[in-house]
C-alpha cells in the first residue's frame, strides 16, 4: 500500500514561495523553483494555490500584510508629515538592506519587464505602485489641510519624488549599496518636504 503524500504546512509553504519571488522575481520563479522552495511537488502546489499567477498574488498579498506594509503603517502613525515620509524612507531602507532577507522591494521588483504572456502580471503589480505613489499624495494634502505645509505646495510633485526615492531605495538596495550610504540619502531628500513645511 503506498504511502499518503506529507502534509504540508500552507502558510509556511506560502511564506518560502514569497521569499523565492522576493529573490527572482515573477517571470524568472520556474515551478521546478518553486517545487525547490515549497518542497512539495507540482501538483500539490496547483492544487493548494492554483495556477503560479494566483500563487505570486497571494504571496504578494502576504508581503504587503507583514513587512512590506511599512508605508502604510509610517503614514498613518505619524502626526507629522515629514516624520511620516521620512520614517517610510528609513524604513524602506531597514527592509530592503536586511541580511537575511531578499534585497529591495518585491513589488518594485518582481516583474519590471515580463513577456506578453504575463501583461496580466506586469499590469497588477503597476497598479499597485500608482496607488503606493497615490497614498504619498494623499498624505501630503493631509500636510497641507492640517496647516504643517503651505498651501501652494505642489504636492503632486512631491508625492511623485518621494514615489521616486521610495522605488529608488529598492533598486539601490539590489545592487548592494550600504544601509548606511541610504539612510544618508533619505536625509538629503527631506530637504524639500522640509523646505515647505510651516515653521511654528
Amino acid at each position: 500500500m503506498a504511502g499518503r503524500p506529507r502534509e504540508f504546512d500552507r502558510d509556511q509553504a506560502l511564506k518560502q514561495a514569497m521569499l523565492a519571488f522576493w529573490r527572482r522575481g515573477y517571470e524568472s520563479t520556474s515551478m521546478s523553483d518553486l517545487v525547490a522552495a515549497l518542497g512539495i511537488a507540482s501538483a500539490r502546489i496547483y492544487a493548494a494555490f492554483g495556477s503560479k499567477e494566483d500563487l505570486f498574488r497571494e504571496a504578494v498579498a502576504l508581503y504587503t500584510a507583514g513587512d512590506g506594509g511599512f508605508a502604510d503603517l509610517a503614514l498613518r502613525q505619524e502626526e507629522d508629515v515629514a516624520a511620516a515620509i521620512e520614517r517610510m524612507l528609513r524604513d524602506a531602507v531597514m527592509l530592503y538592506t536586511q541580511p537575511d532577507s531578499p534585497q529591495g522591494c518585491m513589488v518594485v521588483s518582481a516583474a519590471t519587464n515580463c513577456s506578453e504572456q504575463n501583461d496580466g502580471v506586469l499590469e497588477w503589480l503597476r497598479a499597485q505602485r500608482h496607488e503606493r505613489t497615490q497614498s504619498v499624495m494623499d498624505r501630503l494634502r493631509r500636510g497641507v489641510a492640517d496647516g504643517q505645509l503651505g498651501p501652494d505646495t505642489d504636492v503632486d510633485a512631491l508625492g511623485d519624488f518621494y514615489a521616486v526615492q521610495l522605488h529608488g531605495i529598492s533598486v539601490q538596495a539590489r545592487d548592494g549599496v550600504p544601509r548606511e550610504r541610504l539612510l544618508a540619502a533619505v536625509r538629503v531628500a527631506m530637504t524639500p518636504l522640509l523646505q515647505a513645511a510651516i515653521k511654528r
